[in-house]
């Protein structure tokens, strides 16, 4: 099942980021250093086009340092694009972000010519903390849900250097399904919008693809072998069996077992985890944007006014 999610208030966002980017000098989007590929906003890209971009791999510490590497140098590559990782609780790293625009517009700065700079991320990337840490004060709400920040915020870094924090902001239709699972259990996705247990077989799928070993620590598995031997839907059965998931008579509440994998993943329980390379991402945008352009084909072929030109 695809997930989805764009209620009201991002399609607002939406609209009022129309409207500011004309006056932005740099636009920085925060990504989450664990799904690095999934949380890169394609509407914001759109919409953006041509501004010097900072994309700042935020959480690194929840990440596996060497898939970071291979995004920044990954991101480093893209023209007009400086990157860096940064953990947002932590001052001195977040302090690096201001000099980092400014090498991007060398031309702007001081009374006359301020540099102005938007800041943009998923839901629960982390955005609102990283603010609160640059200013050294509690500017922003913070949460571990999606949706806290709900009205764009000006707040002045420097003298010559005005920062607009805009609300999180996902895109209308989320093509590739991979991203989708990988949004979800970030917590960029709200609860209503996406089933526990499915969301949990997905992150089985792509943990003991990566890290079996994670798991076979986490949950006490005798080895790799046996986790080998094991199906998604039996490994999680397995997760709930283990951490107290067991309902009267022996049934596993399937259920509780997949907010324990859920939780154990955002946690960082499993230890540090990237979900996805720049290599696996660009072969699952492929795919998806296939599988979109078959479903417009589709729905044109039923409707001539949805045909796009």
């Amino acid at each position: 099942m695809a997930i989805q999610w764009f209620p009201g208030h991002m399609n607002v966002t939406k609209k009022a980021l129309i409207k500011r980017l004309p006056d932005i000098d740099v636009v920085i989007e925060l990504l989450d250093a664990r799904l690095p590929g999934s949380s890169a906003n394609p509407l914001l890209a759109e919409l953006a086009q041509g501004k010097p971009a900072l994309k700042v791999l935020n959480k690194q510490d929840l990440a596996d340092p060497e898939a970071t590497a291979l995004w920044l140098q990954h991101l480093q590559a893209q023209p007009g694009t400086h990157a860096l990782a940064l953990d947002a609780n932590a001052t001195a790293p977040a302090r690096v972000l201001v000099p980092a625009c400014r090498a991007l517009v060398p031309l702007r700065g001081g009374m006359v010519k301020p540099v102005r700079v938007l800041i943009c991320g998923i839901p629960n990337v982390g955005k609102s903390t990283l603010i609160n840490t640059l200013v050294g004060q509690r500017k922003t709400k913070t949460g571990d849900e999606a949706g806290i920040t709900k009205l764009e915020q000006r707040i002045s870094l420097a003298s010559d250097f005005d920062l607009f924090d805009t609300p999180g902001m996902l895109w209308p239709r989320i093509t590739v399904e991979q991203s989708g699972y990988h949004l979800a259990a970030s917590g960029a996705v709200g609860r209503n919008a996406y089933d526990d247990p499915e969301v949990a077989l997905a992150l089985l799928e792509r943990v003991r693809q990566r890290y079996p070993q994670r798991l076979v620590d986490r949950y006490k598995l005798a080895s790799l072998p046996d986790l080998a031997a094991l199906s998604d839907e039996a490994l999680l059965t397995e997760v709930g069996r283990k951490r107290g998931g067991l309902m009267p008579g022996g049934v596993v509440n399937l259920q509780k077992a997949a907010e324990v994998v859920i939780h154990d993943f955002r946690s960082s329980a499993w230890g540090r985890i990237t979900l996805e390379t720049p290599e696996e991402f660009a072969l699952w945008r492929a795919q998806g944007e296939t599988a979109e352009a078959a479903r417009r084909a589709k729905a044109a072929a039923r409707d001539p006014s949805q045909r796009r030109p």
